[in-house]
């Protein structure tokens, strides 16, 4: 896992490897500028193109101003550096890098508070005038310069953190930011890029190691974490001789209706493809067909209207609710039966998660170690409307440990929040899953690891990854636009397979 830090945690490891190293701190500001230039030049390679750095006078300043000088080592040929001079004070470091800077022969200009933005006509902009510095919405002189070079429309790369964006905590979305299309962060991302919010400001971003002390980041308590492939590999339990289908589980996938079997059988075909030794769909009867056309691996319990289906609920591994199953009061009658009948943990989703919403007495039912999968949406209208995800993170935590349960809050970087408070970011998903059933089939994937005996915590935190990854294989390699769920559920065993590998 990688700990994703917020602004005084990043600060504390800077000093922590300037002490202990030792380096100075302009010396680790130079390994800084060197670790995005090495990344810029690799993918701006045009030393023709025009290149202004805006630079403020604290740090991330100060970085801005030794890329400018290592640009043009590099022989880059029009490089000008714009010091936006909004305040009396300036760090150290900055004043070093500007007296390096006057030595290199490169012009800067300062822009001083209430002057005429100058006019600019380079082709690439880099934004180095706050970084993580920033403790309040800009306002005055730096929002009115924010607000020009947007009205501009250039490529801008980004030193650390856009301008304005704050690294974690609620993003206002009235507030003005410039807007990135590239972010080359230090040494890890910051824990807003992976949340929504970010999205009009950063199109993609890149962190660069800057050789800050890993020992001593991931001693640092930080409830953000961030899956590595190496943490899934590390999870995956091999598949041994003489095992057999009882030895991985019997799934239970409650889902359904008549006009929305799709998601019935998406949901219990990838539970199957994703390693559940037997899988069972508890569906309405004019779905049997489909069904067994469909997948003949799983089996079924019909669902009559107005009749309790006969199921033996302790036969189950783990047993999933939700998906396309209608919120009537058939499907109130089957989850209730569920909750006051079964011990073991459940995986809660979709119509599953809107009527608990609004039964939220059937909370004191749910067993310890559920998970529920919700969207926004779902989440808001089980935990109240939010503003802002950062506030989904902080109720998400509460919410969690008041209930022993796990949130799986769906989104690019999907997070599992556990009952400990830890929330655990995936890395692995891309925009061309984004179609509908691609949730249906995140939940057959968790029952299916439930039902193979891992924990609550590993299905959830294998199954997003294994999920995403499986879409990326797809997608990425053969630049496909829409990957549809039913073709990644095929892939599902490939990817684990590769996994384990």
């Amino acid at each position: 896992m990688l700990p994703l830090l917020i602004s005084s945690q990043i600060r504390e490891a800077d000093a922590y490897t300037i002490e202990h190293e030792p380096i100075s701190s302009i010396d680790l500001m130079e390994r800084a500028s060197k670790a995005f230039v090495d990344w810029f030049v690799n993918h701006f390679p045009d030393k023709f193109q025009s290149i202004s750095v805006y630079c403020g006078t604290g740090n991330n300043g100060g970085d801005g101003l030794a890329i400018a000088r290592m640009l043009k080592d590099h022989s880059y040929q029009k490089v000008d550096v714009k010091i936006a001079r909004f305040s009396s004070r300036s760090s150290d470091d900055f004043n070093i890098n500007l007296q390096r800077l006057s030595s290199s022969g490169i012009s800067f200009f300062e822009i001083k508070p209430g002057e005429y933005l100058p006019e600019e006509n380079s082709n690439v902009i880099i934004d180095a005038l706050l970084g993580t510095g920033l403790n309040k919405p800009l306002e005055g002189d730096f929002k009115r310069l924010v607000n020009y070079l947007n009205s501009l429309q250039k490529t801008v790369v980004g030193v650390d953190v856009p301008t304005g964006l704050f690294s974690e905590g609620v993003t206002d979305p009235e507030s003005s930011v410039l807007k990135c299309d590239l972010v080359i962060t230090f040494q890890q991302p910051k824990i807003n890029f992976l949340l929504p919010e970010s999205g009009p400001y950063i199109d993609c971003w890149e962190a660069v190691n800057i050789g800050l002390n890993e020992q001593f980041i991931r001693s640092l308590d930080s409830p953000y974490q961030l899956i590595e492939e190496k943490d899934i590999r590390k999870r995956l339990k091999p598949r041994h001789r003489f095992s057999n289908k009882g030895t991985y589980g019997h799934s239970l996938i409650i889902a359904g209706a008549d006009e929305t079997m799709g998601a019935a059988l998406l949901s219990a075909s990838a539970c199957a493809y994703a390693g559940s030794g037997l899988t069972t769909a508890c569906i309405p009867r004019s779905g049997l067909i489909a069904l067994n056309s469909y997948h003949p691996e799983v089996m079924g319990i019909v669902r009559n209207k107005d009749e309790e289906p006969e199921i033996e609920w302790e036969k189950f591994s783990t047993i999933a609710i939700g998906p396309g199953i209608g919120k009537d009061k058939d499907t109130l009658s089957l989850l209730v039966k569920l909750l006051q009948t079964y011990q073991k943990p459940i995986i809660m989703d979709a119509d599953a998660l809107n009527l608990l919403s609004v039964h939220f007495g059937l909370w004191r039912y749910v067993p310890k170690g559920s998970i529920i999968t919700p969207h926004m949406k779902e989440f808001d209208r089980l935990f109240g409307e939010h503003t802002s995800w950062w506030q989904r993170l902080q109720t998400g935590i509460d919410m969690a440990q008041e209930h022993g349960i796990y949130i799986v809050l769906k989104n690019d970087y999907t997070i599992t929040i556990t009952p400990q408070g830890k929330l655990f970011f995936n890395s692995t998903s891309n925009a061309a899953m984004a179609s509908g059933g691609m949730g249906d089939v995140l939940t057959g994937v968790i029952a299916a690891l439930l039902a193979q005996n891992y924990s609550s915590e590993d299905a959830c935190i294998i199954g997003n990854y294994v999920h995403g990854k499986a879409g990326d294989e797809l997608a990425l390699p053969n630049r496909m636009h829409v990957v549809l769920p039913g073709r990644l559920i095929t892939q599902l065993p490939v990817t684990i397979a590769k996994l384990m590998a």
